[in-house]
């Protein structure tokens, strides 16, 4: 879904309730730190911002808790809680 008022392709859109969820891989991170944290990267925080801004709830799904689900029913759940 191309969102018009910022230009950004959104992964999944739920325009009607202006929901956006990204799929962040690991070019929307910034390599872990000391304790091993990845925080999202610059131009990730700013379309988050943008978004935000044009009114919509921006969802992440980054690819190291996504990828730490064994089961399609473990990722059910967590995109059920995401959305809730």
């Amino acid at each position: 879904h191309l969102e018009p008022r910022t230009g950004y392709s959104l992964d999944l859109a739920l325009p009607s309730s202006r929901v956006a969820v990204e799929v962040d891989g690991p070019s929307h991170f910034l390599l872990p730190d000391g304790r091993g944290v990845r925080k999202p990267n610059g131009p990730t925080l700013l379309k988050r911002r943008l978004l935000a801004a044009a009114g919509w709830r921006v969802i992440s799904v980054p690819f190291y808790e996504w990828n730490g689900f064994a089961t399609a029913s473990e990722r059910h759940t967590y995109l059920q809680r995401l959305l809730g």
